[in-house]
């Protein structure tokens, strides 16, 4: 059975050792000092740093229309986390939650689950949405911490740049150049719940302006104990290793070149049908293997701070065999973007995508897709349109995405911001958006039975989840305000409020009950998905800095949230 944990259990005794490192930033020799000038950032260096995960072209912080939230590679080393997932507590508005020592349920202004349907995650640009289940697998997401450059956070939509999914939130990876991780680095350590984890990393130049690193990365984390008592059953083991190149071909172009491959194994408990007649269920522990990798290019070419091209190409695969079904997915993207400066008063950012993602299953008696395997293609065109209204102050965002895919056919998400900046040092913003999320494929093709059981006169009975062919896609109404001040040199506030209206949510109706005879007779009462939820969610997000001194920062935050969800009339 899973359990859901607020807070995570972290290991108790925790020891790291950094036998080498050498570092490089921006091709510079590092100095003595590099390590103690992390600790003097200041609330204006961070207020102005840029992000790019709000239009996919780099902006002030302060100055996005949009509820952003960044981790840097300060608060990373700071946080003493293990884990992306432990990084994630740190953001207001964010629900993280442990179910068990492998999985984790992470969302964005309500709607958490193991699987999130509404929220986005990408590294490097890569989507690591998963097309069966609709959500993310954590359990592998184990980028190197020393080699994240920022995690930036939104809450609220981002379907007009990322496309549908991107509906409660997005939470974008960023990795660091190799220009800055050159030279050697080991870590390893222990702990209660960690016997044994580290990383080898190695950085170098082949050549003039081409540069690389190399890792490998294994962890051993021990099981949590079940929620009766005794062993969880849910230990992970994962070995990753990965690579990085990067070349400055001239001054305009650049390519990166990187990829990874991991294998492992997880466990688990499980609820498994036993028999049907008599009806007999029960908790057992399985393990899971997993295995996948993934390899990823991308051409960026400027001819200025006005025009600039980039091209990206990925393919991913993940192989998961168990604990209750099998999987092996093979993804394929190709993403083109531009952005333009046109004029004095527009920066237009267009682009287009396709996506192909094969996927196949293999189930068993509690759970299956039927058909088994599918293929899933999606095309999408975005275009996007900061318009400068008065100089430094005043700017209007318009644009729109155009999706189509294979369970609804074509999707429109546009979206209006507004950002006010009457000094340099707080801006006041808003937004309306329209954003979809689109089926998964256990939506459509789901086959779960979720128990055996018996009638008062000891008939048995098999309640099921089955998917629904004509699934339609949920949609989200967001209105967005907020409020983003730098109040003096060691205090910094970002507010924001909003009022989410959703439609055609997921919903669970009930079938006709039908006798079955094979493999034993038993009646079986199916549970549709359907679209019959719509309600809203209003709340306020609250963060703050507070720099006490060059090595003290405290980063208090509080989230509201109110969810109102009703059922159709019928």
């Amino acid at each position: 059975m899973s359990r859901l944990n607020g807070p995570s259990r972290r290991c108790g005794l925790a020891l790291a050792l950094t036998l080498a490192q050498a570092s490089a930033y921006a091709g510079q020799t590092p100095s003595t000092d590099s390590a103690a000038d992390l600790y003097q950032i200041s609330l204006q260096d961070l207020m102005s740093m840029e992000v790019t995960s709000v239009s996919k072209r780099e902006q002030k912080m302060s100055q996005v229309a949009a509820a952003i939230f960044v981790i840097n590679q300060d608060d990373i080393r700071r946080s003493a986390a293990l884990n992306i997932p432990d990084l994630l507590r740190m953001v207001p508005g964010l629900d993280v939650a442990q179910i068990n020592a492998s999985t984790w349920a992470i969302s964005a202004r309500g709607f958490n689950h193991q699987f999130s349907s509404k929220l986005l995650v990408l590294i490097d640009g890569r989507t690591v949405y998963t097309p069966s289940q609709n959500g993310v697998n954590w359990d592998t997401l184990d980028v190197p911490l020393d080699d994240i450059e920022r995690i930036e956070v939104i809450r609220g939509p981002g379907a007009t740049v990322w496309g549908t999914n991107a509906v409660n939130g997005v939470i974008n990876v960023i990795t660091k150049s190799t220009t800055e991780t050159q030279g050697g680095l080991v870590t390893a350590g222990a702990g209660t719940r960690h016997p044994g984890f580290g990383t080898a990393q190695y950085g170098g130049t082949v050549a003039d302006g081409v540069t690389y690193r190399t890792f490998v990365k294994y962890f051993d984390i021990d099981s949590l104990p079940a929620v009766g008592g005794g062993d969880g059953a849910d230990a992970r083991h994962l070995l990753h290793g990965g690579f990085r190149m990067d070349d400055a071909i001239a001054d305009a172009d650049s390519l990166t070149l990187q990829g990874d491959l991991y294998s492992g194994h997880e466990g688990a408990i499980i609820g498994h049908i036993v028999s049907i007649a008599p009806p007999d269920n029960e908790d057992i522990a399985r393990t899971a293997t997993l295995s996948g990798g993934n390899v990823l290019g991308r051409w960026n070419h400027v001819v200025s701070s006005n025009f600039d091209t980039t091209l990206q190409i990925y393919f991913d695969r993940y192989v998961r065999s168990g604990p209750e079904m099998s999987e092996a997915c093979n993804t394929f993207d190709l993403d083109f973007h531009q952005h333009a400066r046109i004029g004095s008063h527009h920066e237009v950012v267009w682009g287009v995508d396709y996506r192909n993602a094969a996927d196949r299953t293999v189930g068993t008696i509690d759970q299956a897709f039927d058909p088994a395997d599918a293929r899933l293609a999606l095309y999408s065109t975005f275009i996007q349109d900061e318009i400068t209204l008065r100089p430094e102050q005043l700017r209007l965002t318009l644009g729109s995405k155009l999706e189509h895919n294979d369970f609804t056919g074509f999707e429109i998400e546009p979206s209006v911001r507004i950002a006010w900046t009457p000094s340099a040092r707080e801006t006041w913003w808003a937004s309306v958006s329209d954003s979809a999320r689109t089926p998964a494929l256990r939506d459509v093709n789901a086959d779960f039975n979720i128990g055996a059981f018996s009638l008062p006169n000891g008939a048995p009975v098999v309640p099921t989840i089955e998917g629904n062919p004509r699934q339609k896609s949920e949609y989200l109404l967001a209105e967005e305000l907020g409020y983003r001040v730098e109040a003096s040199d060691w205090v910094s506030l970002d507010v924001a409020a909003f009022f989410n209206k959703y439609r055609n949510l997921r919903s669970l109706e009930q079938g006709a009950p039908r006798s079955l005879t094979t493999p034993v007779p038993y009646t079986e009462i199916p549970l549709y998905h359907g679209n019959k939820v719509h309600g809203s969610t209003e709340g306020l997000e609250f963060g703050a800095k507070l720099r006490l001194s060059d090595r003290w920062t405290l980063s208090p935050g509080y989230a509201f949230l109110r969810m109102n969800l009703h059922t159709d009339p019928d």
